[in-house]
């Protein structure tokens, strides 16, 4: 125990942009030759589903990447990385981004943002988790988690050897950890890098306030599916309505962020209502056919196939004046 606690004061650390104290048991430099190595099993892995530079899609995402960077190159971070984007071809709604700022993003969710203030507020989450090292913080917390699990065990063992009576303690043990430690830590930098995510999107003009619908359009869509969602407790990420609740906190001061960057103004009308008197119309639509034709409800309508029209259009990024000025406002 005397090796554990020397272990955690020696390896704190402070993350960058919002000063938190953390625990960091791998070094940066060897955690981005990890990343090195998964990024060239990806691309193996993604050798056959890889958009060319050429596809309009993989244009759109690079521009939005480049976009962000740009905006946000006073942060060193930023600043340092050479951000290098993938589209990869497949129906999964995910994009991540590695510590090396290698940007992998799958079509299935360019099908489902319905503009690209949210692509631009997806990839500020996922640029967030590179910027913020949390892959690295992740794996730090289960190190730890495992030498806690080891000193555990040898005590069981110490006590009552019997392999039957190990085997029990140890997956215990891992679904205890799981509940009480790994999967509440990675909520926890969920929410940080909505966070963050919401301030690069912010500097880069984006409008915010896509952020929250996103997360709406989302719960919805897995309503509509008919897949069981777990309990937030279970699940290694925020639900979608406490997701959209926290951005909603937090536009506000995002809102202040963007108009301090030299932004052009928003449009008056705010996303979040159009969306919510969307969902009401069409909800009440819904009631009355099925009052007209005694035909059950057939749900909203799923969000549309493809490529959104207003992510291909030319001018599509979020608008910005000064777009080459370096951007002295700190996140």
């Amino acid at each position: 125990m005397v090796i554990l606690s020397l272990l955690l004061l020696t390896h704190l650390d402070e993350s960058p942009l919002t000063g938190r104290t953390r625990l960091l048991v791998f070094s940066r430099e060897s955690y981005l030759e990890l990343a090195a190595l998964t990024a060239e099993a990806y691309m193996e892995e993604f050798a056959e589903l890889l958009l060319p530079v050429t596809d309009v899609r993989h244009q759109v995402v690079e521009r939005v990447v480049q976009h962000l960077a740009q905006r946000n190159k006073d942060i060193p971070e930023v600043s340092d990385v050479s951000w290098t984007v993938h589209v990869v071809q497949g129906p999964t709604v995910n994009a991540f981004v590695l510590p090396n700022g290698e940007v992998f993003v799958y079509t299935g969710m360019l099908e489902t943002v319905t503009d690209v203030h949210q692509l631009t507020i997806i990839l500020g989450h996922e640029m967030a988790h590179a910027l913020l090292g949390h892959s690295a913080e992740q794996a730090s917390l289960s190190h730890i988690l495992d030498l806690l699990s080891l000193v555990l065990l040898s005590a069981i063992w110490a006590l009552c050897p019997r392999d039957s009576l190990a085997v029990l303690g140890h997956w215990v043990q891992q679904k205890l950890s799981q509940l009480m430690f790994s999967r509440p830590y990675s909520r926890k930098l969920e929410a940080e890098a909505d966070q963050v995510g919401l301030q690069l999107a912010a500097k880069a003009c984006a409008d915010v306030r896509a952020g929250p619908v996103f997360w709406q359009q989302m719960e919805i869509r897995d309503q509509l599916s008919g897949e069981p969602s777990l309990p937030e407790w279970l699940s290694t990420h925020p639900s979608h309505r406490n997701r959209t609740t926290h951005l909603d906190r937090l536009i506000p001061q995002a809102l202040e962020l963007r108009q301090s960057c030299v932004c052009p103004a928003l449009p008056a009308t705010d996303p979040r209502a159009v969306f919510s008197e969307t969902v009401r119309v069409l909800l009440e639509k819904n009631k009355r056919e099925e009052a007209h034709a005694a035909a059950p409800i057939h749900g909203l309508p799923p969000v549309p196939a493809g490529l959104p029209a207003a992510l291909l259009a030319p001018n599509s990024l979020p608008a910005s004046s000064h777009v080459h000025q370096e951007n002295k406002t700190s996140v």
